[in-house]
């Protein structure tokens, strides 16, 4: 099993951007299908993005995209979050999680998803 780190959260203005980092360990990192998810404090936790293991594939939620963007580098077995343009509704603890490949109906699905790091907390000030 794939052992998940994230990193990259923090404070920042309405209108900035950040970059997420995933860092994976433990197990053959280009193997996994790995999405980003967040939850807001009272709320579900819902998906963000999705990325195939070749980075060939992505899917995203309506609400970021056009501004978020997932990314990976398998040499370094770390998948990126680069978020743009963030808004005052963004502000969430970022998960980092793998999968083993799933057909691309349940790329949103957290279910699917056995393996999850313990999250990263983005802030965003108006």
């Amino acid at each position: 099993q794939v052992q998940l780190v994230e990193s990259g959260g923090g404070l920042v203005q309405a209108g900035d951007s950040l970059r997420l980092s995933c860092a994976a360990s433990g197990s053959t990192f280009n193997r996994y299908l790995m999405g980003w998810f967040r939850q807001a404090p009272g709320k579900e936790r819902e998906s963000v993005a999705t990325i195939t293991w070749s980075g060939g594939s992505t899917y995203y939620a309506d609400s970021v995209k056009g501004r978020f963007t997932i990314s990976r580098d398998n040499a370094l077995n770390t998948v990126y979050l680069h978020m743009n343009s963030l808004r005052p509704e963004d502000p969430a603890d970022y998960y980092c999680a793998a999968s083993q490949p799933l057909h691309s109906k349940h790329w949103s699905e957290a279910r699917y998803f056995g393996s999850w790091g313990r999250g990263t907390q983005v802030t965003v000030s108006s």
